[in-house]
């Protein structure tokens, strides 16, 4: 991918992530300490939401619709909270939720490349399955062994607004932003990112060429949902440390959105991601504030932004050509 191309694939993510931070950046030079506090926040907020964007777009590059990213979030949230609760490591916790996520892409890869069920009724199907089964099983009073610990990278830490921001962080948020690179340098600059694009695009053209669409629809929607089972597992274990019934709360449907404002880019993911985070972000410094309107319309912001961005950007995307499409031999 040449620097022209390059730019006209992730212009979007781009723009909103240069747009973003020269607004962040005036701010500071207005209130330094509420600056840093709501960016440091709105990135916390859109952690869960780039990987799980990020498991959308994997999915969906590959041809396969994943409505199901909600459901695999709350799944690997309970899992790997419960795995907290009975065997007291973190770590250990953190891997039953990766292992979650894969599992329910598994299922999800099941039902839409072999069984070739209606991709959103696949989707609609894990969303069902991981709101009965973690409301019904969930107790309430359970103890853990606490959350995942800040990890201050040295001397970076320390860096005026940048520091506190960037380099003060849980292991999870730091995996995120690195996910992003190595996401879009796999999907743009290997051979397994061509053959992603191209099961998305001409699976059949791909199948003439010796490509296993099967076998790479299974991969994409496996390894995006693994990224969704990590989202879940930052919910439980790094963001909250406890779990409750529904603690996604639309984080997955949210996802959706910031894939597709992003443009199906991991980078145009991260820039949409960071702008839903800080309008969460500034809804709650609303409400610390003490902004004479009621509560419900503060709290609003970042659905109603969905609304927006959906309606204002959903016809405008291009979608895979195979996209939802289950292949035929």
């Amino acid at each position: 991918m040449n620097s022209k191309s390059f730019w006209q694939t992730n212009w979007v993510g781009l723009t909103i992530t240069a747009v973003t931070i020269v607004a962040i950046f005036a701010a500071y030079q207005w209130d330094d300490r509420v600056t840093t506090a709501v960016a440091g926040a709105a990135l916390r907020q859109a952690i869960p939401l780039i990987l799980g964007a990020l498991c959308g777009l994997l999915c969906e590059r590959s041809g396969v619709v994943n409505i199901g990213i909600e459901g695999t979030m709350l799944m690997a949230a309970f899992t790997s909270f419960m795995a907290n609760v009975f065997l007291g490591n973190l770590w250990l916790a953190l891997l039953v939720g990766l292992v979650t996520g894969v599992a329910m892409g598994g299922l999800l890869s099941i039902m839409s490349v072999t069984l070739k069920m209606d991709q959103i009724i696949g989707g609609t199907v894990l969303n069902m399955l991981a709101i009965g089964l973690t409301g019904y099983y969930y107790q309430q009073g359970l103890t853990t062994q606490g959350k995942i610990q800040l990890l201050p990278l040295g001397s970076l830490a320390e860096i005026p607004f940048i520091g506190p921001v960037l380099f003060n962080n849980p292991p999870i948020t730091y995996a995120t932003l690195i996910l992003v690179f190595v996401v879009h340098y796999l999907l743009f600059y290997t051979r397994w990112g061509l053959r992603t694009r191209a099961v998305g695009e001409h699976p059949r053209a791909a199948d003439t060429v010796g490509i296993n669409v099967y076998t790479m629809r299974y991969a994409n929607v496996m390894l995006g949902s693994c990224l969704a089972g990590l989202a879940g597992a930052y919910l439980a274990l790094e963001a909250v440390g406890s779990f409750e019934r529904g603690m996604t709360n639309g984080r997955g449907f949210i996802a959706l959105a910031v894939m597709l404002f992003g443009k199906r880019t991991p980078l145009g993911a991260l820039g949409a991601a960071l702008l839903f985070g800080l309008a969460s972000a500034m809804q709650t410094q609303l409400q610390f504030i003490g902004i004479n309107v009621p509560h419900q319309f503060v709290g609003m912001l970042p659905y109603l932004l969905t609304i927006l961005v959906l309606a204002g950007f959903v016809g405008r995307t291009r979608d895979p050509k195979a996209l939802g499409q289950p292949y035929e031999k």
